[in-house]
């Protein structure tokens, strides 16, 4: 465990380095500044977790404003050291929030006992401030993701809302071919919003601690294959998509509702971030005790620089211009993944589409 670092302000050099050499006996580190100038100075150089204050200092600010510019800059606790202690003097030292007060002459187990009291407090302070921030950080993630759940629930609930009224006041008039337009456009809806619903589910699981593995056996290409056939509703006719392997039948252990996730969320992406259309493939291949699943596209690409936050929740690429996404994806994903005790990569250059390597072990 590293020394504890004490610096000591004070303007007198007999009793700072009187009280330096107590401290140095029960092997704290010590450091001596004379005046407010030179406190701030020290303090920026050896960042010291806590500082014993003279009140009265040389310079332009006594020890009280030094504390308090200490404080607000760097949050290092600070002990009062003072030989008189008069009421206003407190009354201005209390709003600096200090640590307490150590009064001339000094005792060494007063000291002692007063830094260790002091570091302990500063610690637990500490511990709550960071706390409070992850509390405040999952309610901000919450909060957000909601906002962008119910932006995104309205988007296909409208597009049903108006499909379905329209077939009811015209389906007698239409042809077949305009009905059929309608009901496909009832039937993506309603699959967007599944999708939503089911990242959501995942989310919650997953900040919960409920979202565990369950292998069993499977046999894999038959369940790629009906992945496939799930989620052609929502394909674009010129997003033409296309199961590879060089194995009829691939057998594992996996969890069938992690890897539907996995292979629906990557998919889905493929086919939403290629809007101007292109292949849209899924790979399936044993090797050895893994398998190795490849979801490519010839779509708009990642950029690099976001490429190293691409599994962060909320994260979305700058080049996605008006194509809708929670940003939430790619987080389940990679937990999905992880569960598995798998290996994800991705390959993709603006422009050129991109590559999403799953690896599994069976």
């Amino acid at each position: 465990m590293a020394a504890i670092k004490i610096l000591i302000v004070e303007d007198e050099l007999i009793i700072a380095k009187g009280l330096a050499r107590k401290l140095e006996k029960l092997e704290y580190v010590v450091g001596i500044a004379s005046s407010s100038v030179s406190a701030l100075q020290k303090v920026a150089e050896t960042q010291p977790d806590l500082i014993l204050m003279d009140i009265v200092i040389k310079g332009d600010l006594d020890g009280i404003e030094t504390a308090k510019l200490i404080q607000e800059k760097f949050n290092i606790p600070v002990i009062y050291v003072t030989a008189y202690a008069d009421d206003e003097t407190l009354e201005r030292a209390e709003k600096t929030q200090s640590y307490g007060y150590i009064l001339k002459p000094f005792k060494e187990r007063e000291v002692h006992a007063a830094i260790k009291i002091a570091l302990k407090k500063h610690q637990a302070s500490l511990e709550m401030q960071q706390s409070l921030e992850e509390a405040q950080s999952v309610n901000d993630d919450k909060s957000r993701f909601f906002s962008i759940a119910s932006h995104d629930l309205k988007t296909p609930l409208t597009a049903i809302q108006m499909s379905a009224g329209m077939l009811k006041d015209y389906s007698d008039k239409w042809p077949e071919d305009k009905k059929q337009k309608h009901l496909d456009r009832i039937q993506t809806s309603v699959q967007n919003m599944n999708n939503l619903l089911e990242d959501l589910l995942i989310l919650s699981q997953a900040e919960s601690g409920k979202l565990i593995f369950s292998p069993e056996t499977m046999e894999i290409v038959e369940f790629c294959q009906a992945i496939i056939e799930e989620i052609q509703p929502i394909a674009n006719p010129k997003n033409p998509l296309v199961l590879i392997t060089s194995q009829a039948v691939i057998h594992g252990n996996l969890d069938k509702n992690l890897l539907r996730h996995i292979l629906l969320n990557l998919l889905s992406n493929a086919i939403k971030y290629s809007p101007d259309g292109g292949q849209v493939s899924l790979t399936i291949n044993q090797e050895g005790e893994f398998v190795r699943c490849e979801v490519a596209d010839q779509g708009i690409g990642l950029p690099r620089d976001y490429q190293d936050k691409l599994f962060q929740q909320f994260e979305r690429a700058s080049n996605v211009g008006n194509i809708k996404g929670t940003g939430l994806g790619l987080s389940i994903v990679k937990q999905s993944v992880d569960l598995h005790q798998g290996k994800i990569t991705v390959k993709s250059e603006p422009g050129e589409g991109t590559i999403f390597t799953v690896i599994l072990p069976l």
